[in-house]
């Protein structure tokens, strides 16, 4: 089950440069693909604003 970014999402960026498979995509709110998420949180821990959680 891969992560997810809730709209609580403030575009920061700071999960971007974290994910090691290059799976987040910016916007408004940033979104996860989940074919190439492997689901190994690194995104969660550095979102300042706790909008990523597994699925």
């Amino acid at each position: 089950m891969a992560y997810v970014i809730s709209e609580d999402c403030i575009a920061c960026g700071s999960c971007i440069s974290e994910c090691p498979v290059e799976a987040i995509s910016e916007g408004d709110i940033y979104s996860i693909n989940p074919d190439l998420c492997t689901e190994c949180g690194t995104c969660a821990d550095v979102c300042p604003n706790e909008a990523i959680s597994l699925g």
